[in-house]
């Protein structure tokens, strides 16, 4: 069992998928995730549809906007309202993106954060305010990023367990994140998955890219996964064990029984893990 009494493979929310969902639950999906941005402000049928989907299945919010490591004030009037929220649909889970995404205005990207101790100490403060105000652990997801911040005292890998560690907060692991970055920026991805602090993650991604070249992939959520990927999530079981793991897909979106296959192949390389456990410890 997971540390949010939540397991299996989930599918992010869009509204374009409400309706089919409704008329046709697939007994892959075990849980959903949402950007809370897109839901806090439903009202009328909306608000019903998704009151369908909160009361059925468990739920977890991966924010796209409290940019954590921006230099703007912490938004907490949004913290507030996100917490009355996650009350009312009990939803289990708080992520948002180790990243910065407005400065002085919303800059309509995710950035990378210097990898500095100053930055360190700067996040990790702002990550324990919003526990403070939500009331609960949250998450930070490792990003994708195409340039490195002009200025670094230390690696991704450092800068990913220092903030975690000094701000005490969950992982939120993204294979596909990983991935993206091992091509744009020349590095291992195995042997930066290795490095990561199992003991934090509390759930995953996986996701499809668009390659714009042989060495640059733009990480758009808007295709299939790839077998690289896939064989990325299955080594992040090999060293950590199962997790909870999400399909992204936010463009292009493909019919509904592609999406169930996709999430389908997470629940299939779950179940093998466990029969391999089995086998071995028999």
């Amino acid at each position: 069992m997971s540390k949010l009494n939540l397991d299996g493979a989930g599918l992010g929310l869009r509204r374009e998928l409400m309706f089919p969902l409704m008329a046709e639950p697939s007994p892959v999906i075990d849980f959903f995730e949402i950007s809370p941005e897109n839901y806090l402000d439903l009202g009328g049928k909306r608000a019903r549809d998704f009151r369908w989907f909160s009361e059925r299945y468990p739920m977890v919010a991966h924010g796209l906007s409290l940019n954590i490591g921006g230099p703007d004030p912490l938004d907490e009037a949004f913290l507030i309202r996100l917490k009355r929220f996650m009350d009312e649909h009990q939803i289990r889970l708080y992520t948002e993106h180790l990243s910065y995404c407005a400065a002085e205005g919303h800059l309509y990207d995710l950035l990378p954060i210097p990898f500095t101790e100053e930055a360190v100490h700067y996040v990790a403060e702002r990550v324990r305010r919003t526990q403070d105000i939500l009331e609960r652990p949250i998450a930070l997801e490792n990003a994708s990023y195409y340039v490195q911040a002009p200025i670094s005292e230390m690696d991704e890998l450092s800068f990913i367990r220092a903030v975690l560690d000094e701000a005490d907060c969950w992982l939120h692991l993204d294979v596909n994140n990983i991935y993206v970055n091992s091509v744009n920026h020349g590095y291992d991805a195995a042997m930066f998955l290795s490095g990561l602090p199992g003991e934090r993650i509390v759930y995953g991604h996986v996701a499809g890219h668009d390659r714009d070249s042989t060495d640059l992939i733009i990480d758009t959520h808007g295709q299939d996964v790839i077998n690289p990927v896939w064989r990325l999530l299955e080594l992040a079981y090999d060293n950590f064990g199962l997790f909870p793991t999400l399909l992204e897909r936010d463009f292009n979106i493909p019919p509904l029984n592609d999406l169930v296959n996709e999430v389908g192949r997470i629940s299939n390389l779950q179940n093998r893990w466990l029969l391999t456990k089995l086998a071995k410890s028999a």
